[in-house]
């Protein structure tokens, strides 16, 4: 595990964010996004995370998503993680998960999925301020916004930083994730953002 890899500093800031969520559902205070180049372990990244915390394991098409998924709900289990299935409820389904998250684009199903399995919790991607208020509007628990630092990631856009996150928050009209580029050194810049929790790819990951 690399020096730089302050694990408690990042969980200590979503703990700190976590006790302002309100909603219906206990939402988890951090996410791991899996990546199949950047955390290219999916269980040895979600074996590192604490109680409480969640996954997002998209399987992107992968041939063996399905063992994958069964061995992230067996480890998910065992550690008092949430699993959540990218895009996929009936792998979801398939694996007794905890919900589902949706890409924007396909956000309106955020609603009947919640009709359907109320136990369920069900979060959107949104990328801007009307994607968020729809994607809420249409039913998600929560929002997944992004890009909020400058991210590896392809296809991240321009970053918000906390500031415009901030207000992107406030008119949102519910619960808001932080995604993108969020790593230990600067998880504690989005205290004040109103955010309930943190997202992160390689943030979430060990440093090898």
């Amino acid at each position: 595990m690399g020096d730089d890899f302050d694990f408690w500093n990042l969980r200590a800031t979503a703990w700190s964010l976590s006790r302002r969520a309100g909603g219906q559902k206990p939402l988890p205070p951090l996410l791991l996004f899996t990546d199949p180049v950047r955390t290219p372990d999916v269980l040895a990244a979600a074996a590192a995370l604490p109680a409480g915390a969640g996954v997002v394991y998209r399987t992107f098409g992968a041939k063996d998503a399905l063992d994958v998924a069964k061995a992230l709900r067996r480890l998910t289990l065992s550690r008092g993680l949430i699993l959540l299935i990218g895009a996929d409820a009936a792998l979801a389904r398939a694996v007794g998960a905890d919900g589902v998250h949706l890409p924007q684009r396909e956000g309106r199903k955020a609603g009947p999925l919640r009709r359907g399995r109320p136990d369920w919790i069900v979060t959107s991607a949104a990328h801007g301020v009307l994607a968020a208020r729809r994607g809420l509007a249409q039913g998600a628990d929560a929002v997944v916004v992004s890009t909020v630092f400058p991210s590896k990631s392809p296809s991240a856009g321009a970053p918000l930083g906390p500031l415009r996150l901030a207000a992107l928050v406030r008119t949102a009209g519910g619960p808001v994730y932080g995604l993108g580029g969020v790593h230990t050194k600067n998880a504690r810049r989005l205290l004040a953002s109103g955010v309930v929790g943190l997202a992160a790819v390689e943030g979430l990951s060990p440093q090898t």
